[in-house]
């Protein structure tokens, strides 16, 4: 079996490196795009350079923002990973309408995308790659940890709290970027990690979780939480603060108990190499196209081109790929004024944008 990735090999990180190393050890082949592809060349041309005929067109959540011409047409089940359905859900709601599987990596969505039309939304959560996390004892010499974004005004919370631990307790250096490898020997060094949720989405526990435990250190976030409907249970899978002033003397608690700590630690890592592991969620979607037995959900397979791609114009414009953009916009003209000229705005936004990043950026460079 083969699956096609709409990335180049390069793009696999995080989370798409996951599932394309779960994929490798499932026997199955990932193949990935060339170096040089257009971001709107054809899908078709994509299918052609395959070894063989691909059994799913898979597009992760990348930097590399490639979307092919023929996804409606292909009659190959495709499926379109969401990252983070908290930013923008409109936007991504209206992407997904492409693809055959919507793949949610947090839970709670399913509901919005299927009110909008879309038949099969698949809730697979963040999972970890267990490797990383096996047969590397590490004297745990950190007392609290946190590897994660940290600039930003959704994050403007998490960086006073992590200041403020950083003030009484041994922390990691949580305020640069850490790569996979490191945030892995981070969280094996660390006793306790916190996780600050994003302001905007105080039941986010985004990656760190599943990190977390597996590095068998004692995970604490803030509650509620969205632990719950993966079925952890707090106090005994990982322990949680309500209000930010408890926080300090949580963590205190759990550092001068080690008996507990740890016992938590050990039954929030046992649940996550057992059920949150990318082995396990790619499982899960190898079962699911199995039992559709390769029948195509999309919307866009019944849209007319023009409509199919007003999408494609979106999705160039949300991501400031404006010569893509341009090309759809010259497409959508041939058959819709009205469409054209909404589509012209949306990349007359999209430029703004764009200026206002690139002056920024000058200011930044300058001062």
């Amino acid at each position: 079996m083969t699956i096609l990735f709409l990335c180049r090999e390069d793009n696999l990180v995080r989370e798409i490196r996951g599932y394309a190393r779960a994929f490798r050890r499932r026997g199955v082949r990932v193949a990935c795009v060339e170096h040089g592809f257009p971001l709107n060349g054809s899908l078709a041309h994509l299918l052609e350079r395959c070894p063989e005929r691909p059994a799913l067109v898979f597009h992760p959540e990348s930097d590399y923002t490639l979307l092919p011409w023929g996804l409606s047409q292909v009659g190959i089940p495709t499926a379109l990973l969401q990252a983070d359905p908290y930013a923008y859900t409109h936007r991504r709601v209206r992407w997904a309408m492409l693809f055959d599987y919507v793949l949610l990596l947090h839970g709670g969505f399913e509901e919005r995308f299927r009110k909008a039309g879309h038949p099969r939304p698949v809730t697979l959560p963040h999972a970890v790659d267990e490797g990383i996390f096996q047969g590397r004892p590490a004297e745990r010499v950190l007392e609290v940890s946190s590897v994660g974004r940290g600039d930003g005004r959704n994050y403007r919370t998490r960086r006073k709290v992590l200041a403020e631990l950083s003030d009484r307790f041994r922390t990691n250096q949580w305020w640069r970027r850490h790569s996979y490898e490191e945030m892995a020997q981070v969280y094996q060094a660390s006793k306790i990690v916190v996780n600050v949720p994003r302001d905007d989405f105080p039941v986010d526990v985004s990656l760190r979780f599943a990190e977390a435990m597996a590095a068998g250190a004692l995970f604490i976030t803030r509650l509620p939480s969205e632990l719950a409907s993966l079925g952890f249970e707090e106090n005994v899978h990982f322990a949680g603060f309500r209000e930010r002033g408890e926080l300090a003397g949580l963590v205190r608690r759990y550092l001068r108990d080690e008996a507990a700590r740890k016992r938590i630690a050990d039954a929030g890592q046992e649940k996550v190499l057992r059920e949150h592991t990318y082995a396990c969620r790619v499982d899960a979607l190898l079962r699911r196209l199995e039992q559709d037995s390769g029948q195509l959900f999309a919307p866009a397979r019944q849209w007319s081109e023009e409509r199919a791609r007003r999408v494609y114009l979106d999705y160039y414009a949300a991501n400031g790929c404006l010569d893509c953009a341009y090309g759809e916009l010259r497409q959508i003209a041939r058959q819709s004024l009205r469409h054209a000229m909404a589509g012209a705005s949306l990349i007359a936004r999209a430029w703004v944008r764009q200026s206002r990043n690139w002056m920024a950026a000058r200011v930044l460079r300058h001062s």
